[in-house]
């Protein structure tokens, strides 16, 4: 009997997230009501503090953090290469042009000095990407934004949990972005925030995430219209993230360190079992770097990682590529971006692949994918 197939990321969801969930189905608010408010709070404790605005997914959190830092035509935002294209696609629906700077050939993050390299005087937006799990190098790229005049923003879709020289992540850009995914580190099922310490860019996060919608008669350009008047100053999207699945998020934000614990037991049992692997390099870990891992970024060296894959997935082991560089999307290289731009990128996408990593993995499962990675390789 073939053994079960392992995928390479997995929700992780208990009795008391269930019944979290439960009780708000039994309650009067499915929508936006009482939950959301918790969760952004809740949120707030694992940010060093930093306020939160609840929103519908990641791709939603980086819609409306560039939303709320102003992005628009004849703006650049500087970016990685090494994310899911959500990063550069929200900056693209505002008008904006994405310029992409390359990254740092360990750790896959957006190296400073090819951002400052690519900044201009239209640059609005530094958007870093904290690979994995691994935080980007934040003090670096935040000189690099001030000098330029523009915000530094973290897509840290992989890292809530994580810390960069004893500082949370969320408490250190001028605007950071979750995911709360599936397969990410903490779930809400579809889901995301926007995580600031000005109150003047959160404003402009809560207004996108609903319409743009004015409801303050003092802020009203036409306020004895009636108790029921609302209005629209500058157009925002339903981004809402309803009640019943922030109760699912402040379940599993109790569980965070729980999760943490997990996923790096894993990753350093991987580190072990690969150390005297030929053909394959293990992840770095930067000093000042405590990763929330969420994916395991094996590099498979001498062209053969789409052979390991192959060989992998034959086995069950639900292996995954962790990203192909944006760029290379049709949807750019038909606004003329062109393979090459980025060298350190590429070969990182060439050599990467994410072994299953999540916190309901067993030891046996662990076992198995070791086992099977060896076994390709000899070893």
């Amino acid at each position: 009997m073939s053994e079960p197939f392992l995928p390479y990321g997995r929700q992780s969801v208990g009795g008391d997230d269930l019944a979290a969930v439960a009780e708000v189905l039994r309650g009067d608010w499915l929508t936006t009501g009482p939950a959301v408010q918790r969760f952004e709070a809740d949120l707030a404790e694992h940010t060093g503090g930093t306020p939160a605005v609840a929103v519908t997914s990641g791709t939603a959190a980086l819609h409306v953090a560039y939303a709320a830092a102003g992005v628009g035509p004849g703006d650049e935002v500087v970016t990685s290469p090494m994310t899911f294209v959500a990063t550069a696609s929200a900056a693209a629906l505002h008008g904006a042009k994405v310029v992409f700077a390359d990254v740092e050939p360990d750790t896959g993050n957006l190296d400073p000095h090819a951002a400052s390299a690519a900044v201009t005087s239209r640059t609005k937006v530094i958007a870093a990407v904290d690979y994995a799990g691994h935080p980007a190098e934040l003090d670096e790229l935040r000189t690099v934004a001030d000098s330029a005049g523009a915000l530094l923003l973290e897509d840290a879709a992989h890292s809530i949990g994580g810390s960069w020289r004893g500082r949370p992540i969320g408490s250190l850009a001028d605007l950071t972005t979750f995911s709360f995914f599936a397969t990410k580190n903490l779930t809400t099922a579809e889901g995301g925030a926007v995580v600031s310490a000005s109150e003047q860019l959160l404003e402009r996060a809560r207004a996108f995430r609903n319409h743009g919608l004015v409801r303050d008669r003092a802020a009203q350009r036409y306020p004895d219209e009636g108790g029921w008047h609302q209005e629209v100053h500058a157009f925002g999207l339903n981004y809402r993230l309803p009640d019943v699945l922030c109760a699912l998020g402040s379940s599993q934000l109790r569980r965070l360190a729980e999760f943490k614990r997990r996923r790096a037991a894993i990753h350093t049992r991987y580190d072990k079992a690969f150390a005297d692997l030929d053909g394959v390099r293990t992840p770095v870990t930067r000093e000042g770097a405590d990763p929330m891992w969420h994916l395991y970024p094996l590099r498979v060296l001498g062209g053969r990682r789409r052979a390991l894959f192959d060989h992998l997935r034959g086995h069950g082991i639900g292996v995954q590529v962790n990203y192909i560089p944006v760029y290379w999307h049709p949807v750019f290289e038909d606004l003329g971006y062109r393979r090459g731009l980025c060298p350190n990128a590429e070969r990182f996408y060439s050599e990467q692949l994410s072994l299953p990593l999540f916190p309901d993995l067993t030891e046996s499962d662990v076992d198995r994918v070791i086992t099977s990675v060896r076994s390709f390789f000899g070893g």
